[in-house]
Formats: structure tokens, sequence, C-alpha cells
């Protein structure tokens, strides 16, 4: 009872936080990674409660919505469950998944904590492919005035959390940077399987978009 309590005030307070974001990280998608990472421990098992607590507060100051502050959500989100008086232990396996769960460049080896951490990395990645995550991709990209795409601008391989966080491309490139590779980083048989529906859509659209994007060019060329 007492942690359905602390959950409950923990997602009341999130709610509050993200409910008027426009990046695609509003209230909505921590409740889509809440739920799926739900139905993932399900599944898959793990703490159930520190499964939910990471999954509400795994983008609590995200470097992407703080202004590019690194690495400071972990202990933002230890430090409100501590305040709301969660256990030490349950603290500290939150902050370390919090710390974990981003995506922080091709080049950089994923480092979860534990299975609670692949459950809720998982969770966060299924929700970033498919065609939320296209819908989700277009509307960040237009909150930080990034275009569509430039042709000129080719894709990125970052090899640091600091070039990745600090790179300011256009958003077709975050799909080859980012999207495109969830797919064979995801941990749990579950997420396996509902990702890979989810990633031959994102390649489906990407082929449409450079058809349509590139074949008048060829056409005109032909002529």
């Amino acid at each position: 009872m007492q942690d359905q309590k602390l959950i409950e005030t923990i997602k009341n307070h999130v709610q509050e936080t993200f409910k008027n974001d426009s990046t695609g990280h509003d209230w909505f998608h921590v409740k889509r990674v809440y739920d799926m990472s739900c139905y993932l421990h399900s599944v898959e098992g793990g703490n159930r409660t520190v499964i939910e607590l990471a999954s509400l507060l795994h983008d609590i100051s995200d470097h992407k919505l703080n202004g590019g502050k690194l690495n400071i959500g972990g202990q933002v989100g230890y430090e409100l469950l501590r305040k709301h008086g969660c256990s030490k232990n349950i603290a500290c396996k939150v902050k370390d998944i919090i710390d974990a769960v981003s995506f922080k460049g091709a080049k950089v080896k994923d480092k979860p904590t534990s299975w609670e951490a692949k459950i809720v990395q998982d969770a966060d990645r299924l929700d970033a492919i498919g065609a939320i995550g296209i819908a989700r991709a277009f509307a960040f990209g237009g909150n930080k005035n990034r275009p569509i795409f430039d042709p000129n601008i080719k894709p990125t391989c970052h090899k640091s959390f600091e070039q990745y966080a600090n790179d300011k491309s256009h958003t077709i490139n975050h799909f080859h940077e980012k999207l495109l590779l969830l797919k064979d980083r995801l941990h749990t048989d579950t997420a396996i399987k509902i990702g890979k529906e989810r990633h031959d859509l994102m390649v489906s659209f990407l082929n449409q978009f450079d058809k349509e994007w590139f074949s008048y060019q060829k056409d005109l060329k032909e002529t």
C-alpha cells in the first residue's frame, strides 16, 4: 500500500511537470512508457515498484529538456523520491536506471545496470520507433527549429554522449543516427518482437520519403 501511494504521488508530480511539453516528451509519452514497462514486467518479471517509479521518472531533467545539462536526471529523481519517503535502496535503484536509460550515441555502448533498467529502457525505446516514434521525431525537430531534411548534411555516428547531445542536425538524420539502431539494442524477448514491426514501419516511411524527395530530380536528369 505504501509503494502504491508513492507511485501515485510521483505520477501526479510527473503529469503536472510534463503537461505542457511540445517536444514529444509530454505526459502521454511518459504514460505510454509506464504502461509498456508494466506490460513488459508482466511477461519478463523484475521488481515492479522499481520499474514503475523509474518509468515515470525516466525523463525527469533529461538533457533534451533542461537546457542541455547532462547526467543530472538520476540525482533529481533520487531527491524527489527521498523527499516523498521512498527508501534509500529503491531510490538508488531508480537513480541508476534514470542515468542509464537514455540513448547516448551510435558508438556509445548501453549500460543498463539491472533487469529493471533493461525493461524501462526497452519501453522508452519502443515509444521512439514506429508510427508514434515518427510523429515524436518531427515534433521534437519542429520544437527545436530543426529542418525536416537537408541532403547536404550526412548522418554522424557519435562517439560520445557529449557529441550526440550537442549535435543540431535535421530530423531525417535522427532516424539514421538513433531510431533505426534501436531495434538491435532492445533487451527483452517481448520488446524485440514488438520492435520489429515498428522498425519495419520506419524503414517503409523513409523509403517513401526518399522516393518523394528525390524521384523528380531523377526524372529531370533523364529528360
